[in-house]
């Protein structure tokens, strides 16, 4: 085994144990996470699982989390960038949430180019991992399930488009994105379930688009470069799809910080083309 099968294993495991433990933080409240977000409880717990779980693995460099200011050192090798428990609003409502993981061979701040592998768990119906690596030819898929992972298939972007999630208020986007969010919700189906991961799942297994543009609130988007846009462009793009910021791939977004943010479109590469001569019009 190398440094990636033992992230990799490791992500499985803490999984694993993450799904089975997540009830007991649903109601849980937290403080406020260094990105100036309203933390629950879970976010602090999952992130101290995978800090445990990742920051012994031989290998692993640095460990840089959405629930911490700084990188931590944890000596030489690649530096795992985490967003612990994504869209954990939604478990006071008992909806999906996720974990990323983006594997960098460099130190932070870098662009998504300096990444070697990425990964997604959704906890949904029932629990799923989805992994892009250098070293592998395609994108797998695994059930995790009783304690194990079993591999469930590997991922490409359906060809024919289907569903479409644009996030944020309507009031608070550009006229050039609502204008754009219109006309596709003409042609597909409105699917926003407010976990990115979850989200994204949509698209992966359906075809379309997901977008969380630079809003009123979030000027410059909402999601982080190191912790959730550049770890699922990697995905996507190993996956046959395509990303962008509005402007260019957002494996090409240089962040200008630890907790950077970029606005961010995840999809079918013709839609996400569609939306960037939409942005230039």
């Amino acid at each position: 085994m190398n440094t990636l099968d033992d992230i990799e294993r490791a992500v499985k495991d803490t999984a694993h144990y993450l799904r089975s433990n997540l009830a007991n933080y649903a109601n849980r409240s937290g403080t406020e996470n260094p990105s100036g977000e309203q933390q629950v409880g879970g976010d602090v717990w999952a992130d101290d699982l995978f800090w445990d779980a990742l920051s012994y693995v031989d290998g692993v460099g640095g460990y840089a989390s959405e629930e911490r200011e700084d990188v931590v050192d944890c000596g030489e090798g690649y530096t795992v960038a985490i967003d612990p428990l994504d869209g954990s609003a939604n478990l006071a409502s008992n909806n999906s949430v996720g974990t990323i993981v983006g594997v960098y061979d460099s130190d932070l701040p870098a662009t998504g180019r300096d990444m070697v592998a990425s990964m997604m768990v959704l906890y949904g119906p029932y629990t799923t991992m989805t992994v892009a690596r250098e070293d592998r030819d395609v994108v797998q898929e695994y059930l995790l399930r009783d304690g194990y992972s079993e591999r469930w298939g590997t991922f490409t972007l359906p060809e024919e488009a289907t569903v479409v999630g644009i996030a944020g208020k309507t009031g608070e986007r550009t006229d050039r994105i609502n204008e754009f969010a219109q006309q596709l919700a003409r042609e597909l189906k409105l699917r926003y379930g407010g976990a990115t991961v979850a989200d994204l799942a949509q698209v992966l297994e359906y075809g379309g688009l997901f977008g969380y543009p630079a809003t009123e609130t979030y000027p410059g988007g909402k999601l982080r470069v190191h912790f959730e846009a550049a770890p699922l462009a990697y995905l996507v793009e190993a996956a046959g799809g395509g990303s962008s910021d509005g402007q260019q791939s957002l494996l090409d977004v240089d962040p200008d910080g630890l907790h950077g943010r970029t606005p961010t479109y995840l999809g079918n590469t013709e839609l996400v083309d569609r939306l960037e001569a939409a942005l230039a019009e």
